[in-house]
């Protein structure tokens, strides 16, 4: 970590990024929470996270444009028009306007579309491969970090003074993450134009997925993953009512337990990744998640909170060695496409799980869901412990492996 933070360009990079996060976390709540003020309907409230998810799904759109085009410059358009977008916020006033937060919403998830595969590709032109995994576990800990008050900064600043300080303060975020951009000293190349048919440069980073076994074992493993992960949005309001007898409210002290988990753990995975190996650490994590989810059937107050830290601790081990063995083993001008493919493999299944999990807590008592997630989890380990690259103790891949893909 001392000699990551001896770069200075991601030092920049690291905290522009970071506040940019705060402002994201502190406005996605606080929006759901205006909604639901300005039209009394929870469904108007789910409504606005919906068309975020939406424009999300134009992953594959930005992750051309983070391969065809200069990836700073195309962040800091991308940023500047998110800000103004935000700005549009504040003509809100009345319920019959609430449709402008939902076109911003869905401006807002087309703008992660494009700013995700760029990030993740800006900074793996920026940092030595064998830095990344410590960017990457610098970024995931302040964000968690960061999600452990935000939200209710959020919701807190809406409560006190209204919406308006929420948006110019989200704003402003992206302002900063402007001039942290504008401050890198980076020279990027014009990418070679491609004669290539549209959707073939769109698909090509799942070929590259598909075509590279290690990659392609990590994003079904990180598949299994999030389904287990979409059953648990559901099934912790049970742990809560059903297995601890608490209020509702009692779910934010769980939620500040992951996170702190995951603040704890998120330190330790640059670390474990140079000892061990990244599909390794991203097994342990896996492994974490499921006893995490046992415990949680418990009924008993330190088990659950136990169970908590336990997954939150994982979540890191898992994010981090994920982002870092697909920076490493994808060329540079295929890794925007290739972080979209990933984002799309991820975020599909999560979304049906979280659907179907609703669904099944109605229906079946949620000890048998939380041992369906564990089962989930702990399959999706040693699935990925078949791989003898996942299985070997501090083994260093090569940091791209042509023979396996071509963009």
């Amino acid at each position: 970590m001392r000699r990551l933070l001896a770069n200075r360009n991601a030092r920049l990079y690291i905290a522009g990024q970071t506040l940019s996060t705060f402002g994201d976390s502190a406005l996605w709540l606080a929006l759901g929470i205006w909604v639901k003020m300005l039209t009394g309907s929870a469904s108007a409230a789910g409504l606005s996270f919906f068309m975020f998810t939406l424009g999300t799904l134009g992953g594959p759109v930005g992750g051309v444009l983070a391969d065809r085009l200069r990836r700073r410059p195309l962040l800091i358009a991308t940023n500047l028009a998110t800000a103004t977008l935000v700005m549009v916020l504040l003509l809100v006033h009345v319920r019959s306007q609430v449709w402008l937060i939902y076109v911003v919403m869905l401006g807002y998830g087309l703008s992660a579309a494009v700013l995700g595969p760029a990030q993740t590709a800006l900074l793996q032109s920026m940092v030595p491969a064998e830095l990344l995994g410590d960017a990457n576990s610098a970024m995931q800990t302040t964000q968690w970090g960061l999600r452990l008050a935000t939200p209710l900064l959020g919701a807190g600043l809406l409560a006190a003074f209204g919406a308006a300080p929420v948006i110019i303060g989200d704003a402003v975020t992206f302002l900063v993450a402007v001039a942290s951009l504008l401050a890198l000293r980076v020279r990027e190349e014009r990418p070679t134009p491609s004669e290539k048919p549209w959707l073939a440069e769109a698909l090509a980073g799942a070929r590259h997925i598909r075509d590279t076994p290690v990659l392609r074992q990590l994003a079904m493993a990180g598949a299994l993953a999030v389904i287990a992960f979409g059953f648990s949005e559901t099934a912790v309001f049970a742990v809560v009512s059903e297995g601890l007898h608490r209020p509702d409210a009692f779910l934010g002290v769980l939620i500040s337990t992951q996170g702190a988990g995951a603040v704890a753990a998120g330190v330790t995975a640059a670390p474990l990744m140079r000892r061990l190996s990244e599909g390794r650490v991203v097994a342990l994590g896996l492994v974490g998640t499921a006893v995490g989810f046992l415990l949680q059937t418990a009924s008993s107050t330190p088990a659950v909170l136990a169970g908590c830290a336990l997954i939150g601790s994982g979540l890191p081990w898992i994010s981090v060695g994920i982002v870092t063995l697909f920076q490493r083993r994808t060329p540079a001008e295929l890794m925007g496409r290739t972080d979209a493919a990933l984002g799309l493999v991820l975020s599909a299944p999560q979304t049906i799980a979280i659907a179907v999990g609703a669904a099944l807590i109605a229906v079946l008592d949620y000890r048998i869901l939380l041992l369906a997630i564990a089962s989930l989890a702990a399959l999706a380990s040693a699935y990925l412990l078949t791989r003898p690259e996942h299985r070997r103790r501090g083994g260093v891949e090569p940091a791209v492996d042509t023979a396996d893909t071509a963009p």
